[in-house]
């Protein structure tokens, strides 16, 4: 068990454990792996509390019940206790600051990283819900199922991730 103490795991064993994580995924809740839906789920629920309407919605509806939906919420939970545990096992600090994103912003404030932090955040899970999924959901699961569309997010991320880099990289 001395892996669970390195800072660093091979991402070929990750991506290999990942990769098999699919056979009891799909034999036991008869579905993919994925994150995004898990937010829809808790945003659900947390809006039926001040409006009883929201059930009506026919998408928001049909997340808010059902094994698959809670399931995910469970797995974005243990994938954040995960990481916090690894963290602690591995004996790593956590970094104040990183240089890259005072290099990036032009800034060290918590005040203007916690607003930028969160709306970033939030473009990406509306851009994963148009997608139909999440990165890891479709670059995993979909493609796991040789699905087209899952295929083609995929490059369609891989493509947006490198124009923005390429306008953004500084000499």
């Amino acid at each position: 068990m001395s892996f669970l103490t390195e800072k660093a795991w091979s991402p070929y064993a990750a991506g290999v454990v990942i990769g098999l994580l699919q056979i009891p995924t799909f034999l036991l809740m008869d579905t993919a792996l994925g994150a995004s839906s898990s937010y829809v789920t808790v945003a659900a629920h947390i809006a039926s509390v001040f409006d009883p309407g929201v059930e009506k919605v026919k998408y928001l509806a049909s997340h808010m019940w059902g094994a698959k939906n809670w399931w995910q919420v469970a797995i974005v939970v243990g994938i954040a206790l995960g990481a916090f545990v690894s963290m602690k096992l591995s004996g790593a600090r956590r970094q104040t600051i990183s240089p890259v994103w005072a290099r990036a912003t032009g800034t060290t404030s918590l005040w203007t990283r916690a607003p930028v932090a969160f709306l970033g955040g939030f473009i990406m899970l509306f851009g994963a819900r148009i997608a139909g999924g999440c990165t890891s959901g479709h670059g995993i699961s979909g493609i796991a199922q040789l699905s087209a569309g899952s295929t083609l997010a995929v490059a369609a991320m891989f493509a947006g991730g490198i124009a923005t880099a390429m306008m953004f990289r500084r000499v």
